[in-house]
């Protein structure tokens, strides 16, 4: 079909299937565990634990899940927009869980409310699934002005706490008329079609390289297209310009040209010498990756970490260096 006209829309077919199926099924009766059954507790409810969750409770395990945030999903709720995946999808899946007899303790900070320590001292095995909520910033001057936004506040203040239903939901969310940006992965393309959402008059993607070298997926380039969201490419970011009040009025960007071939096989971007221009924004969004989320990390200095700041665990196993973590 691909040849000839637009190929078989395979994971629409997947997602016909499952809501076709969600809608046939009852909800399933509570099980009663073994009161001898092994326990296992879970740090945080995002997409690995929720996992992890299902597969133990369906070997006869009883989980707990312990969510630093007051609603359970992790990236599923506060990362990702509703118009990509419904909330009430996700409260399907939790609801499933519990009926296995799973347990969400909510408001449980890994690391500051309850520690590793506390788990390992009360269950059998401890799964670690903290995500990696810290998000990369530029490092340019002026990234500390009111409108310069992580994209994982942004989105969670929409998406988490309900800003976009502000006053019903008392979430306060900078509201940007010219919105600019940075990065352009699936979570750039979600933060600008969000903010078209939220009223802004233009979105700006601002992005070093072109077109063809964009991380995100061919299909979110293109929703955010037909959307409205307008891109400037070979362009970097090299001061955010404030007024007196330390408000957020502009962004002053380089004008990039692809040189060689880096490592990933995407052509390095090479700053065109005199080559910088100032663009109007008042609201700045970055979304420039995530590491390891360090709250956990930080308060349990016996956890063995990689080169890259995640914990070091068996290749095979998954298990850490601690037994049964």
């Amino acid at each position: 079909m691909g040849k000839k006209a637009a190929p078989v829309a395979i994971g629409r077919l997947e997602r016909f299937v499952a809501d076709s199926m969600s809608q046939q099924t009852t909800v399933q009766p509570k099980i009663t565990l073994d009161p001898s059954a092994k326990k296992v507790a879970c740090i945080g409810s995002g997409p690995a634990s929720l996992s992890c969750a299902g597969v133990c409770s369906k070997a006869g395990l009883k989980v707990d899940i312990y969510e630093a945030l007051h609603e359970p999903g992790g990236v599923l709720i506060y990362g990702i927009p509703a118009f990509r995946l419904p909330k009430d999808v996700v409260a399907r899946e939790v609801a499933g869980l519990e009926a296995l007899g799973v347990t969400f303790y909510l408001n449980y900070v890994g690391g500051a409310t309850v520690t590793l320590a506390d788990l390992q001292a009360k269950y059998d095995a401890v799964f670690i699934g903290v995500g990696a909520g810290l998000p990369h910033f530029l490092g340019i001057p002026g990234e500390n002005l009111v409108g310069v936004f992580s994209a994982n506040e942004y989105l969670t203040r929409i998406n988490l706490g309900r800003a976009f239903q502000f006053p019903a939901y008392d979430t306060p969310v900078f509201l940007g008329k010219e919105v600019t940006v940075f990065g352009a992965g699936n979570v750039a393309m979600d933060a600008a079609r969000t903010a078209l959402r939220m009223g802004a008059d233009k979105v700006t993607i601002v992005y070093r390289r072109t077109k063809a070298e964009m991380p995100a997926r061919k299909e979110e380039v293109e929703h955010a297209e037909e959307e409205g969201v307008q891109f400037a490419l070979l362009a970097q970011p090299i001061e955010f310009v404030g007024n007196s009040e330390q408000h957020l009025v502009g962004v002053k960007l380089q004008d990039m040209a692809l040189g060689e071939a880096d490592q990933s096989g995407r052509r390095t971007p090479m700053p065109v010498p005199g080559a910088i221009h100032e663009v109007a924004t008042d609201l700045a969004i970055v979304a420039l990756g995530t590491s390891a989320n360090p709250v956990l990390l930080r308060a349990t200095p016996n956890l063995t970490l990689n080169g890259k700041g995640y914990i070091a665990t068996d290749p095979t196993t998954g298990e850490t260096q601690l037994h049964n973590v």
